[in-house]
């Protein structure tokens, strides 16, 4: 009966959000064929430290969650989201080549914030545009059956890359090389297979970022907007996943590993999780999510024997599974639809500023006082949240 449920709610989601899905899935394998490995290259070939790790990693991807607030702003204006998406994505696209080439920090810098520049010009837009197309009762499905084909290349990328790390006896610039196929074929999928609806073209359009505009998202979304901030500084940059794996010995080839299993996990939750959002509390969800946090931050500060990083690592993806979509829908419930841009864009901006802040002071715990003051950090955070959750406003769900 669950299985035809299921089949039933699939079936029912237009096909422009299953080609948004592809997309995401096919720009994931592409970028985390780096990320995957990029930390360790960053220590082993070009001699970062953790800190500088931490510094490169937060400064790239709050980058991309603070240039979101242009583009959803920017495609409220417009009454249009393609077009911004296709852009972003291009152009995460024809940074990956800078990787392969790059003779120092200075460059993978430079590669990551254009990288993720890229991520944040498309990603208030698909938001945005997602919300525009799916219908009210299967939003939640929706956000999570996009966040799931995302997830599945998460975990394919770090598998093809371990891949032709024991074919090609660890050249990580050759696999930088070979990430480039999947990113061109994103751009090609969203330019031919996604047709944006024509919902905002009879209404006028005025500044998004107006005081009367702003004061029309409302208690309820500036909530969440405090909440989402707050929970990415309780989840620093998964590059400390990746360090604490390589830590407890396990080959360098292997290690992205480590992210296959813990996007298998994520992938294989958010779309169940995102379904049941459609049913039951926001909130009850969110806290189950910072509570298996919690369980996978104190089990990665206890030991880093690879078996005990595995079981912390699958349970962050469990949390993400949770959370994100989730949070996603959150955004989309409590915004007016033709300020979703927005509503997204300023949602990415706090955590953007968060998620900065949580990984330059998770490189200083790591290096200053261990990492496993680094996973208590994250504890603590989530605690903090959890408090926060009691205080949410009595309308929201």
């Amino acid at each position: 009966m669950m299985t035809i449920s299921t089949k039933s709610t699939l079936n029912q989601i237009p096909s422009s959000i299953w080609i948004l899905g592809f997309v995401s899935l096919l720009m994931d394998i592409s970028s985390e064929m780096i990320h995957s490995l990029l930390p360790m290259f960053m220590v082993t070939t070009l001699g970062a430290s953790a800190f500088t790790v931490g510094v490169i990693e937060g400064l790239a991807e709050s980058t991309a969650l603070m240039i979101k607030v242009f583009s959803g702003v920017l495609s409220d204006y417009l009454g249009k989201r393609k077009g911004l998406a296709l852009f972003g994505y291009a152009l995460s696209a024809l940074t990956k080549p800078l990787f392969a080439i790059a003779p120092s920090l200075g460059l993978v810098l430079s590669a990551r914030l254009l990288d993720r520049i890229g991520k944040g010009v498309r990603g208030a837009p698909r938001d945005a545009l997602i919300a525009d197309i799916a219908p009210l009762h299967l939003r939640g499905a929706a956000f999570g059956l996009r966040q799931s084909l995302d997830t599945v290349g998460a975990f394919l990328g770090p598998l093809l890359a371990v891949g032709l790390m024991l074919l090609w006896a660890n050249d990580f610039r050759a696999i930088f090389w070979v990430s480039v196929i999947p990113a061109l074929l994103a751009v090609a999928l969203l330019l031919f297979g996604v047709h944006e609806p024509i919902i905002h073209k009879a209404v006028k359009r005025s500044n998004p970022i107006s005081k009367q505009n702003l004061k029309r998202l409302g208690v309820a979304y500036w909530w969440v907007v405090a909440i989402g901030a707050v929970f990415t500084l309780a989840r620093f940059s998964e590059a400390f996943l990746v360090l604490r794996a390589q830590q407890g010995g396990i080959p360098m080839a292997l290690v992205p590993l480590v992210m296959v299993a813990m996007n298998l996990i994520y992938a294989l939750s958010a779309y169940p999780f995102g379904k049941l959002s459609d049913r039951i509390s926001h909130t009850k969800l969110l806290a189950l999510g910072l509570v298996i946090l919690i369980a996978a931050d104190l089990i990665l500060a206890i030991n880093d024997h690879w078996l005990v990083v595995v079981a912390g690592v699958v349970l962050w993806g469990i949390h993400l599974g949770i959370t994100q979509g989730l949070l996603a829908r959150m955004v989309a419930d409590s915004a007016p639809a033709d300020l979703r841009g927005t509503a997204y864009g300023f949602f990415n901006l706090m955590s953007g500023v968060a998620l900065l802040i949580a990984s330059v002071i998770a490189g200083l715990c790591w290096d200053q006082f261990g990492p496993e003051f680094t996973f208590y950090a994250g504890a603590g955070f989530c605690v903090i949240t959890l408090v926060g959750l009691v205080f949410q406003p009595s309308h929201i769900r």
